[in-house]
């Protein structure tokens, strides 16, 4: 779930330039469903299209009746402001809700943070991360992520192995390099965000992935998913949120099959 940051001074002298209604019609695409995603960025976004976002974005071009045609920029800092906010493409598939760079349309899923472990290991039955087990394990994590702040309240500070948060994944796979420590017993668990590491481990004859639920303090571990647009453009969101809730079982297929974990609303209960 990476977030981006601020506006450009062109896309400020643009809006200066132009009314808002007229800098919408000019941004928007009528011909083509064009979607801002990062080229390395599985299981979620890939050049090649195997993401479960690519495979959205499909859903939605077929519905739109429109083709789906990509901006790629790396997931990070300047994402939306290389790509929304350029004019360069019309919607980001998948974005944490109430994050003040995009307007978010209603959320399609909600997913958690979770361990990865080996199924054969002393941490498999590890759910929460107070669990005593953990003590004298090394703990993988990635900086500035919720889970973090819990190790870190827990004790487990000198435990975290960490990875950063913002890279380059065309040439950079620190969640990668995390499982397949997990999986050789170099790391005794990694605490990863559930829809990149679940579709990871749903194959996987060493490693599993459970879900966070227990964890009571804050910050919480799961997050709502929705579809990012530009500020000004309320029809467009209207009609993105007609879509979802149309849509809503061909999402839920999408994203179950790829092994993405989904909880309710509130994080408490794992759905079907």
């Amino acid at each position: 779930m990476m977030r981006p940051r601020i506006l450009t001074a062109m896309a400020l002298a643009v809006g200066m330039a132009m009314p808002a209604a007229a800098q919408v019609a000019d941004l928007r695409s009528t011909t083509q469903f064009r979607v801002c995603a990062d080229p390395a960025n599985a299981p979620m976004s890939t050049r090649d299209g195997t993401g479960f976002e690519n495979r959205l974005a499909d859903l939605f071009g077929q519905q739109l009746g429109l083709p789906v045609t990509y901006d790629w920029f790396p997931s990070g800092m300047g994402f939306i402001q290389r790509t929304l906010r350029m004019g360069t493409c019309d919607v980001v598939i998948g974005y944490a809700q109430g994050d003040e760079l995009v307007q978010n349309t209603n959320h399609y899923y909600t997913s958690v943070y979770g361990i990865v472990t080996r199924k054969d290991g002393p941490l498999a039955q590890v759910d929460r991360l107070t669990d005593p087990a953990l003590k004298d394990q090394d703990i993988g994590v990635v900086a500035g992520t919720p889970p973090a702040t819990h190790l870190a309240r827990a004790g487990l500070a000198p435990n975290m192995r960490g990875a950063d948060l913002f890279v380059d994944r065309r040439v950079e796979d620190p969640m990668g390099d995390m499982l397949a420590a997990v999986r050789a017993g170099d790391l005794g668990a990694a605490v990863l965000w559930g829809p990149l590491a679940g579709p990871q481990v749903k194959d996987d004859p060493d490693l599993q992935f459970v879900p966070l639920l227990h964890e009571e303090a804050a910050p919480r571990l799961f997050f709502r998913i929705t579809m990012g647009v530009r500020m000004e453009e309320q029809e467009w969101k209207r009609e993105l949120n007609s879509l979802i809730r149309r849509n809503q079982d061909d999402i839920n297929a999408i994203l179950a099959e790829a092994g993405v974990p989904l909880v309710d609303d509130y994080g408490r209960e794992l759905l079907p």
